[in-house]
């Protein structure tokens, strides 16, 4: 172990942890490599360890077993530990969600945990800290740790339990003293069970890769509510009472007003994940028979990050879209119901874009992911911020690139298009079916057929499906007539492909796990233009984009069913013929 560290110490960089510098030494990856990927992850907020078993530059496995020679500690196969007989009082579960940690037991006064970088000095302090216990570092795999937590962690419902009992008293003052503050984080009460409740479910959301929290009151019940992978799941019924408490704890932490509960309203509040990692919530309040019912959404910025290869586009899609983004003007639209994932889709494209010389304005409403590099907006309609004033005082600030969050009206529209004609590159999002419709819902809003034609120059409509879980897919058999009639034709049902089916296992939502896009990228290419100018429909349109090569949303995600990305009835779920 001496030799490992003298031989760490002595790389020339000491910016790295010392996970990189371990690495480094074991000759499993460069230096400029490990220093890159550190600035990757301190740019989007991530640990060192995700962003660099993310990457794929090594394997959570290899990991291990250099980490268990580098720093003499023994491997663990965390398949072969049994949860439930795991310690669960020796230490804070939120110490061990945010530094990826299992407490596998005690021994004399010293903690034995599972890690995967043991050389995290942080971590260790903390636990000294919390439990006046030395640790006893064991190796294992940062996958595995990561699922453990996640299948470990106690539901709500028993967690609530557990803090409130039956007979516990809401204290009145406790929200009092916290609105009358104009800082709510310096009147956190951390043992107060509300707050202690909406934390857990705010890192439970997280560690399940949750998109949005429902919190949902009923005359006689409450239910909260968590969508995975598209569909919602509901994960705790706590006491009806808890509902006042709930909603006005959000709404403080949001900076909303806990004193209107008559009308809607949207705020944003921010949770740190890990020592360098902080991720944003989108909150909104709506009010209902039985009380508020709160929506969170997560907006975690290092999605945005992920590069155009990790949405989902195929080679010829994304060849379109770059070229169609490295035009000096003219306007990209993403289009899509919400939740499809325009939102990332427009944040990819412009991390492409953003360089040192190139002015980027959005307005958003409101600016979902903070990006450093460009300007951003959000909108407020009480003072007199909307997307027609951004828009006109970005075309004095000397532009490059201007997104605008979705164009919602005539005048937007109208500024937008202008703007792409007159030397700047525009991206926007409208909600529409598909690619061809969303030219025809443009002529709806009143806007010229000339003005489309001239100012548009390529429209990407996308859903998002569930990925089939890797782990316990299965083949099937489908009947040939019923592959034809889902759009497969003739040459595509020859039996050179295997379609398959969910099954569920412990590592999944049901058979599925992550999702992915499928896109229908359409330029609009001089025949679209002519079609467009005789004010032509949208099935003329789908016709002729068909005939040059552009796949609909169907046939995208036929494409993925082939390649065994998903299911066949997840393609029919989410696209129409």
């Amino acid at each position: 172990m001496a030799t490992a560290d003298s031989a760490i110490n002595e790389i020339s960089s000491m910016a790295l942890p010392g996970l990189g510098r371990a690495l480094v030494v074991a000759g499993k990856i460069g230096q400029r490599a490990a220093e890159d990927i550190f600035a990757k992850a301190k740019n989007s907020r991530t640990s060192f360890i995700a962003e660099l078993t993310g990457s794929g530059v090594v394997s959570p496995f290899d990991l291990a077993h250099i980490m268990s020679q580098a720093f003499a500690a023994p491997l663990l196969d965390l398949d072969a530990v049994d949860i439930m007989r795991l310690p669960r009082d020796l230490l804070d579960a939120k110490i061990c969600q945010t530094y990826r940690i299992v407490v596998l037991g005690k021994r004399n006064n010293r903690l034995i945990v599972a890690t995967a970088d043991p050389s995290d000095q942080d971590a260790a302090e903390k636990i000294k800290f919390s439990t006046q216990l030395g640790v006893d570092w064991i190796i294992a795999e940062y996958d595995k740790l990561s699922q453990m937590l996640a299948a470990s962690s106690a539901t709500a419902t028993q967690a609530m339990d557990k803090i409130i009992g039956d007979d516990f008293e809401f204290d009145e003052s406790t929200i009092e003293s916290i609105t009358d503050t104009t800082d709510p984080s310096v009147s956190e009460v951390d043992d107060a069970p509300v707050v202690k409740f909406l934390q857990k479910m705010l890192l439970d959301a997280f560690s399940m890769r949750a998109s949005d929290l429902h919190f949902e009151p009923f005359e006689h019940s409450y239910r909260v509510r968590f969508r995975v992978d598209g569909e919602l799941r509901e994960i705790a019924s706590p006491p009806v009472a808890i509902k006042e408490k709930l909603a006005a704890r959000i709404k403080v932490i949001s900076r909303l007003d806990i004193s209107e509960k008559r009308v809607p309203q949207d705020g944003k509040m921010k949770l740190k994940i890990g020592p360098d990692r902080v991720i944003d919530f989108r909150v909104s309040s709506l009010p209902t028979m039985f009380g508020e019912k709160i929506v969170i959404r997560i907006l975690d910025p290092s999605s945005a990050k992920l590069g155009i290869d990790a949405l989902g586009y195929e080679p010829i899609e994304k060849a379109r879209l770059l070229q169609a983004i490295g035009r000096p003007y003219g306007m990209v639209l993403v289009t899509g119901p919400t939740s499809s994932g325009k939102t990332v889709s427009l944040y990819t494209c412009l991390n492409i874009l953003n360089k040192p010389g190139v002015n980027i304005s959005t307005a958003e409403d409101p600016a979902e992911i903070t990006m450093p590099g460009v300007n951003q907006v959000s909108m407020n309609e009480k003072a007199g911020m909307t997307f027609p004033v951004a828009l006109k005082a970005f075309l004095r600030q000397d532009p490059d690139i201007i997104m605008v969050g979705e164009i919602r009206d005539i005048e937007t529209a109208d500024i937008s298009i202008k703007a792409a004609q007159t030397g700047h590159l525009v991206l926007s999002t409208l909600h529409t079916n598909d690619a061809p419709t969303t030219l025809t819902r443009m002529r709806n809003m009143g806007i010229a057929p000339f003005n489309i034609a001239s100012s548009v120059i390529l429209i990407t409509a996308q859903r998002l499906a569930r990925r089939l879980c890797t782990n316990c897919k299965m083949p099937t058999d489908i009947p040939r007539q019923t592959l034809l009639e889902a759009g497969f034709q003739e040459d595509d049902v020859d039996g050179s492909w295997t379609p398959y089916r969910p099954v569920g296992c412990s590592t999944c939502n049901n058979g599925y796990k992550g999702r992915f896009g499928i896109y229908q990228v359409m330029p609009i290419t001089e025949e679209i233009q002519r079609i467009i100018l005789r004010d032509g429909s949208a099935l003329e349109i789908a016709a002729q984009a068909e005939s040059e090569g552009v796949r609909s949303l169907r046939q995208s995600g036929l494409y993925k069913v082939k390649l065994g990305m998903t299911s066949l009835e997840e393609i029919l779920g989410c696209t129409n013929v």
